[in-house]
C-alpha cells in the first residue's frame, strides 16, 4: 500500500499524521503553521512527503453534519491542490465530520491536561481521520 501522509487544515494549524508502510496504523507527527506563506507551507509538507516516502497525501474535508460544504471546505480544496502541485502525489479529499472531537474524546479519555490537548489535538485529529481512511480501505475484519 506504501505510506499516507495525512492533513487535518485548520484556519491556524494543520495537524499532520502519517501511516505506516502497510497502511495500518496511523500516528500524528506534528503541527504545521496555517497562517505561514503559501509557498513556504507547501513546501513545508513537499518536505515532509520526502521524508516519509509517502505515495500519497490525503486532506480532511470539513463538511457540515448534512454532507453540505462551507469556507473551510473551500480552504481544504485549495490546500489539496497546493499539495498535489508541490508534491507531484495524488492527493486524496477524505471526509473529516467530527475528527476533532473524536480526538478529544479520547485524549479526554486518556486523561490528558487541557493545556497539552490543546497542543496535541490538530495531530490526533489528522492521526483520526488518517485511521479512519486507513480501517475504509482494508475493508471489514475477517
Amino acid at each position: 500500500m506504501g505510506r499516507t501522509l495525512a492533513l487535518d487544515p485548520g484556519t491556524r494549524r494543520i495537524g499532520v499524521a502519517v501511516s505506516d508502510e502497510l497502511g495500518l496504523t496511523a500516528r500524528g507527527v506534528e503541527t504545521l503553521d496555517a497562517r505561514k506563506d503559501p509557498v513556504a507551507l507547501y513546501q513545508e509538507i513537499a518536505e515532509l512527503a520526502r521524508r516519509y516516502d509517502v505515495e500519497r497525501v490525503l486532506v480532511g474535508l470539513p463538511r457540515h453534519m448534512n454532507g453540505s460544504e462551507g469556507d473551510s471546505a473551500k480552504a481544504a480544496r485549495e490546500l489539496a491542490a497546493g499539495c498535489a502541485s508541490a508534491t507531484g502525489l495524488p492527493v486524496i479529499l477524505w471526509d473529516e465530520r467530527l475528527s476533532t472531537k473524536g480526538a478529544e474524546r479520547l485524549l479526554i479519555e486518556a486523561d490528558v491536561s487541557r493545556g497539552h490537548r490543546r497542543r496535541i489535538i490538530d495531530r490526533q485529529a489528522a492521526q483520526w481521520i488518517l485511521q479512519s481512511y486507513l480501517d475504509q480501505r482494508r475493508g471489514p475484519a475477517s
